[in-house]
């Protein structure tokens, strides 16, 4: 058995969680990288090292919160500005507004970037790639960014990873590769995909989970002798809709399959509502069709504009869910976005979904206080 006097040796040395990569310490429970002696011990001797954090959220999909701050993260990931390496932009193609990071180059420098749009498996099926790819690049370049490739993944499914694999050791020359993005973009389960591939380990190395910010410091996993490819902490959006609902109400916004578009024949003066989380207004224009891209379990229910408020206000935490009725004085109120559409575009709601829209029209978006809502160029 391992004394406590070993234990000590390798905390001097800094021994990290091999799921979330934070520091391991055995005397602040409210730190990252927190765990018990008897577990740390238990850990070192099978050869697989966790804080209490990370085995409670692979065991029992709890998550336990610690005290990093958004200021944290990023003087982490401005470290790779003083590096020459290869940086892997990871965003969530379903909530591509919701995965950019504002002032980028300030934390990559003059890296060059490979932008991945991941989970392109919750897309519909129909939705041909070569088109995904040009969009992705034109919404790229209206946030600044200039990648020099674009790849598509499923980090779930991981049959991507090969190709991947080809463009990272096209573009990094020998060079060391950080993976950055924000919270729940799927950073580490697309890692978890590579180390497989490329160990035929069946096991995830790297803690993963629908709750945003599940890596704590960077994770370094060997390319060769001399360059590894580093996951980094996800820098956390606070307007993304996923910080305002709790584990229980999460899964009726993250998508975990293809998502099925639902279209809805509208009136002008006709309301929709997204749970008790969102709301769309037909303001002006023609009976037309307008069509919703959401997780396929959110309901969705049609009124007249002028009844919406007094049906959210009766309904909400009920028929409009989620959140629950316990979980509902937790969300901010809706704020109203009003738009006047002169292109066929995307209402979008940032880590809840969007809505098409004709041309021609005005329309309003109802989103919690702090949550972004914006319009786009129609993905579809």
């Amino acid at each position: 058995m391992i004394s406590e006097l070993e234990v000590q040796k390798y905390l001097d040395e800094g021994l990290r969680c091999i799921g979330c990569g934070a520091l391991i310490q055995t005397t602040d429970k409210t730190a990252a990288g927190y765990t018990p002696m008897s577990a740390l011990i238990k850990g070192l001797e099978n050869g697989e090292v966790l804080d209490q954090r990370c085995f409670r959220l692979r065991n029992y999909n709890e998550i336990q919160p610690v005290s990093l701050t958004d200021d944290d993260f990023r003087r982490m990931l401005t470290q790779i500005s003083a590096t020459d390496s290869l940086v892997v932009y990871v965003v969530d193609v379903f909530d591509f507004s919701g995965s950019l990071i504002p002032g980028l180059h300030r934390f990559v420098g003059d890296n060059p970037i490979l932008l991945v749009g991941n989970k392109i498996d919750i897309l519909p099926k129909s939705l041909k790639q070569s088109k995904i790819k040009d969009w992705i690049r034109q919404q790229a370049n209206i946030a600044g960014l200039r990648p020099m490739d674009i790849a598509l993944t499923s980090g779930k499914s991981g049959a991507d990873v090969p190709a991947l694999l080809a463009l990272i050791e096209k573009y990094r020359k020998g060079r060391s590769v950080y993976v950055v993005g924000v919270t729940n973009v799927g950073k580490s389960t697309l890692i978890n995909q590579i180390i497989k591939y490329v160990t035929g380990e069946k096991k995830d190395v790297i803690t993963t989970s629908r709750f945003p910010g599940t890596t704590l410091d960077r994770i370094e996993i060997p390319f060769d002798d001399e360059t590894f490819i580093i996951d980094t902490p996800g820098i956390i959006h606070q307007d993304q809709i996923a910080h305002y609902l709790t584990a229980q109400d999460l899964k009726y916004v993250a998508p975990q399959k293809e998502i099925k578009p639902r279209t809805y024949q509208l009136n002008d003066e006709q309301s929709l509502f997204f749970g008790a989380l969102a709301r769309f207004d037909y303001i002006q224009g023609p009976r037309t069709g307008i069509t919703t891209y959401f997780e396929n379990n959110l309901m969705i229910h049609r009124t007249k504009s002028e009844n919406a408020d007094a049906f959210y206000a009766k309904h909400a935490g009920e028929l409009l869910a989620p959140p629950t009725t316990e979980n509902l004085a937790s969300l901010p109120k809706l704020v109203r976005h009003e738009y006047k559409i002169t292109e066929k575009s995307d209402l979008v709601i940032d880590g809840l979904g969007w809505i098409t829209v004709p041309a021609n029209v005005v329309i309003a978006g109802w989103a919690p206080e702090g949550v972004s809502v914006l319009i786009r160029k129609a993905m579809i």
